[in-house]
């Protein structure tokens, strides 16, 4: 059965946030994820670590400014610096919370903007945050996201992800593969994931309609968590859903 780790920015929001990893770990948790660690120290976060006996599993670049709807910057060309040095930092955490990998999200398309420009700025800050992050044993990670959930994201299937992985050439990026987002966008998830396997680093999970648990809507996760299995996926899967109720009330698919 697959390792699951608890996405702290989607469950037990019923708690501030530095609780959530007591919460976590009293769930049966033994690793956590989220989208930033930017708002505290990261001696702070690493205390809550170990004295919870978690791993961080995951956590994502600089976003830019995500209160304003910014869901990345990385194909951004007026941005560039502003990219680099959040690679820097993400390094910084990465090492003081012993994370293995670090997401990149890739932002939305800006309105007339090239899309050919878009492409060759986000391979080239790839190029770069791959070589600078395989220096610390970390691995860089791309995530194609539904354009329902958020209109005009710029990196929306496996396939797209697939194509700039090779267009970057590192052995160092990966694809982090949400099946909530890749049921919406092309579906065929156990085929898609088996194909994808050697590039996949870290898999997410929500289920469809709602981004509720598994079990509330279309997609069969007993047959997909049985088939992570046959096929060998080695990973984390993050729990990456809004609990339909109390986020205690919600592990019922984990149980079983």
């Amino acid at each position: 059965m697959p390792r699951f780790d608890a996405n702290l920015s989607m469950l037990f929001t019923e708690v501030d946030f530095l609780d959530r990893f007591a919460a976590a770990a009293a769930a049966g948790f033994a690793g956590v994820e989220y989208v930033s660690p930017y708002d505290y120290e990261p001696d702070i976060l690493a205390r809550r670590l170990a004295a919870n006996g978690l791993s961080q599993v995951l956590f994502n670049l600089p976003v830019g400014d995500w209160d304003a709807g910014e869901r990345g910057i990385a194909i951004l060309p007026d941005r560039v610096a502003e990219f680099r040095s959040g690679a820097e930092t993400a390094v910084a955490y990465a090492k003081a919370l012993g994370c293995k990998q670090v997401n990149c999200l890739a932002g939305i398309v800006p309105d007339g903007t090239n899309l050919a420009v878009l492409r060759e700025t986000f391979i080239e800050n790839l190029k770069f945050t791959a070589d600078l992050f395989e220096k610390y044993d970390t691995k860089l990670l791309i995530e194609p996201i539904n354009p329902i959930d958020i209109p005009g994201f710029y990196l929306n299937s496996s396939r797209q992800a697939l194509d700039l992985i090779e267009a970057v050439g590192s052995d160092n990026l990966y694809l982090q593969y949400d099946i909530y987002h890749m049921q919406i966008v092309e579906g065929d998830l156990a085929r898609t994931i088996e194909a994808a396997l050697p590039r996949i680093a870290h898999i997410q999970i929500a289920d469809n309609p709602g981004r509720h648990e598994p079990g509330t809507g279309e997609i069969n996760y007993p047959f997909l968590f049985d088939h992570l299995d046959r096929i060998g996926y080695q990973g984390w899967v993050g729990c990456e859903y809004r609990p339909s109720g109390p986020t205690a009330d919600s592990f019922g698919w984990m149980r079983s």
